[in-house]
């Protein structure tokens, strides 16, 4: 018997998927838990594995196309097996979120076009047309049924901005005009990147702060463990410092929802991993009561299977802080954008030595600026600035006996 092979639910908030890559064609063979296609959605990219053994018969849903949670994409079946032709598996009212349009002026008679109906939105759409102010009764689906995807509201909001819509559109003609020019889409990661940096900005009071932190002490305690064969990373103790600090000020740790403060019990400490397609910050979760061994295993694990595809959408969720390390290619320092909900974010900037003044003596010292992007809506200069002066404080006086705040920085 043939068998189905379904969008699969990577999340509870999860309601739709998007095909970026077949990995096998059709007729070829393939084996139980082999991967089959790799798929994109709001939280995560993942390879997703055939539910069973056989030959790939049919492949129902093309590469960037988005459908609903258990559709069915592809139908595995036996060698020399015919399998029918069938359409995908519509989506379920309980698949989707249901909103009303936005309000109108008067009710509405019976029978008018365009008159506004119920709908069925996704969180993301949703999102999407909230942020763009969209009434929503008057945009077209394209998707399975006559959803509406994400495409059909930046379209609809096009239409709206004609001078947007022109000048875009008289770029892209030049651009294909010009035979040295390439123009291609934007990933789904890439657009979903492109919208979560764009909110925050709109949503936060961005302001930013920069200490100089001295490493030479760590240097030394890595040099010391490096005959144990275990030694974490500079990332890793910059993680741990961050975990304490934010122990000791709460409201660096926490996030702002309406008018209403929301302070965070965990620290759940989000670490940006560089992708060749992307980027993506898994969280490592109750950070706060991790020794720096664990801090650094959870983030070679994490960032291994970030780069292979294998992260859960529980990898990347819950986070209430984040640190991005754009110092491991070279950069001095930088002015992060903050990973909405939360309210900063730490950029770790280039350890190298530099001379600097001790006792009027000019010496070589292992340094780095570390910069504080923080939410002015919340958090006060003076609260930065103790918090990374905690931090710079921490990361200095680490030793090979106590460790960060008397404990021991071996495994545990």
């Amino acid at each position: 018997m043939p068998t189905d092979v379904l969008m699969p639910q990577m999340g509870e908030s999860i309601t739709e998927g998007t095909i970026v890559r077949w990995i096998k064609k059709i007729g070829e063979p393939i084996d139980r838990d082999e991967p089959l296609f790799e798929i994109s959605t709001d939280k995560v990219d993942a390879e997703i594995p055939s539910p069973a053994a056989g030959v790939l018969a049919q492949i129902r849903v093309e590469v960037g196309q988005t459908v609903p949670v258990n559709s069915v994409v592809a139908v595995i079946g036996s060698r020399g097996e015919k399998v029918a032709l069938a359409p995908a598996v519509p989506v379920s009212r309980t698949q989707q979120d249901v909103i009303p349009p936005a309000s109108t002026s008067g009710p509405p008679s019976a029978g008018t076009p365009g008159a506004p109906t119920r709908r069925h939105l996704s969180p993301v759409v949703r999102r999407l047309a909230v942020e763009h102010g969209v009434d929503m009764s008057k945009v077209v689906g394209t998707g399975v049924g006559g959803r509406i995807t994400k495409a059909d509201v930046r379209a609809y909001v096009e239409q709206r901005a004609p001078s947007t819509r022109d000048a875009a559109g008289w770029m892209k003609t030049a651009a294909i005009a010009d035979p040295e020019t390439r123009v291609e889409p934007m990933s789904v990661m890439r657009r979903r990147i492109a919208e979560h940096m764009m909110t925050s900005r709109r949503t936060s009071a961005h302001v930013h702060t920069v200490f100089e932190v001295d490493f030479s002490d760590i240097a030394e305690l890595r040099a010391a463990r490096s005959a144990s064969g275990t030694t974490p990373g500079y990332l890793s103790y910059i993680a741990k410092a961050v975990a304490d600090a934010l122990g000791t000020m709460p409201i660096i740790n926490a996030s702002v929802d309406g008018d209403d403060i929301v302070f965070h019990e965990q620290v759940n400490l989000g670490v940006a991993v560089a992708l060749d397609w992307g980027l993506i910050v898994p969280v490592i979760k109750r950070a706060n009561g991790l020794s720096i061994d664990k801090i650094d295993a959870a983030i070679i694990d994490l960032a291994s299977r970030a780069r292979s595809k294998q992260l859960s959408p529980d990898d990347v969720e819950g986070g209430t802080f984040t640190i991005t390390n754009p110092g491991g290619f070279g950069s001095l320092f930088g002015l992060p954008i903050i990973n909405q909900p939360q309210s900063a974010i730490l950029c770790v900037g280039a350890i190298e030595k530099r001379p600097v003044v001790v006792d009027d003596t000019i010496v070589v010292r292992l340094r780095a600026f570390l910069t504080l992007g923080f939410d002015h809506r919340l958090i006060d200069g003076a609260a930065a600035d103790r918090f990374l002066a905690r931090v710079r404080d921490i990361l200095e006086s680490f030793s090979r006996e106590t460790g960060a705040r008397g404990q021991a920085p071996v495994a545990s």
